[in-house]
């Protein structure tokens, strides 16, 4: 269980009965459940030592196999979610590596990267996802502190590649999406970030399965921060290096800097008519 104490902590808590549930099922070992299941075994882990309450995605098919009533253990996510506070505590790890990459790379398919967004775009997605006008001004505060890192004098350098239809999906309201387009294209400027958007006329792009970061420190090592079921942070040699890969992939499907910032003004203008 780590560090988390069942007796005190709800993650801890809800990890220590999902970890009795398993065993009681007859699912000796977390590999034997992740394979029931489909998921890999760190989020079978990750879930029983608390760092990270499983979603409604993990949790659905985890109370199945292990024939638990799904509504008491949902609410027992919840609350166990609600613990992080303002910063799950799967991503915390991934902040510390953000802030101190010396490189970042940001593959984003549906939205403005968290790192360039708009106080105001960022707050309606979290109102689209179901917070509360309180707890959306807790994200928004955190989401705007990680912005924090372009504004340093030795910032790391950033190369964030967008969807085209990024630029055309509604946040919030009209003016949102200008004024969050027009602080794109700003940062954009800045010699150490460099926005590039895949048009939509190239078709499908090797990057349609999901977002993703990279993160390079200055010693060379690079994390990877991936989107799935289950969100992931890892080092792994292997997973890094396809993610590098595809990174370039897509790349190479982009509009070249000075495009990509003349067809962000543009789109800008359009929500403001």
């Amino acid at each position: 269980m780590g560090n988390r104490d069942p007796e005190t902590d709800p993650r801890g808590f809800l990890g220590d009965e999902l970890r009795r549930a398993r065993q009681a099922a007859g699912f000796s070992s977390q590999e034997a459940l992740a394979a029931k299941l489909g998921f890999d075994r760190s989020v079978i882990a990750k879930a029983e030592t608390g760092d990270r309450p499983p979603t409604p995605e993990v949790l659905a098919p985890w109370c199945e196999a292990c024939g638990l009533d799904y509504d008491h253990y949902a609410r027992l996510a919840k609350l166990a979610r609600a613990a992080d506070g303002p910063v799950a505590s799967w991503f915390v790890e991934w902040l510390e590596k953000e802030v101190a990459a010396q490189m970042l790379r940001v593959w984003s398919p549906l939205l403005i990267p968290g790192l360039l967004q708009t106080a105001e775009y960022a707050r309606a997605l979290f109102i689209a996802t179901g917070a509360g006008d309180d707890y959306a001004d807790e994200l928004v505060t955190v989401r705007m502190g990680r912005q924090e890192i372009l504004d340093r004098l030795r910032p790391p350098h950033i190369v964030a590649l967008v969807d085209e239809s990024v630029l055309h999906r509604l946040i919030g309201s009209p003016e949102i999406m200008h004024d969050a387009l027009m602080r794109v294209a700003e940062l954009s400027q800045r010699p150490h970030i460099v926005v590039q958007v895949v048009p939509s006329a190239k078709g499908a792009n090797a990057g349609l399965s999901g977002t993703f970061d990279l993160a390079t420190a200055p010693d060379g090592v690079t994390t990877l921060r991936q989107d799935g079921v289950e969100d992931q942070t890892t080092e792994s040699k292997t997973l890094v290096s396809e993610a590098v890969i595809l990174f370039d992939l897509i790349r190479g499907n982009a509009l070249p800097r000075d495009e990509s910032r003349e067809l962000i003004l543009k789109v800008a203008e359009q929500w403001k008519q």
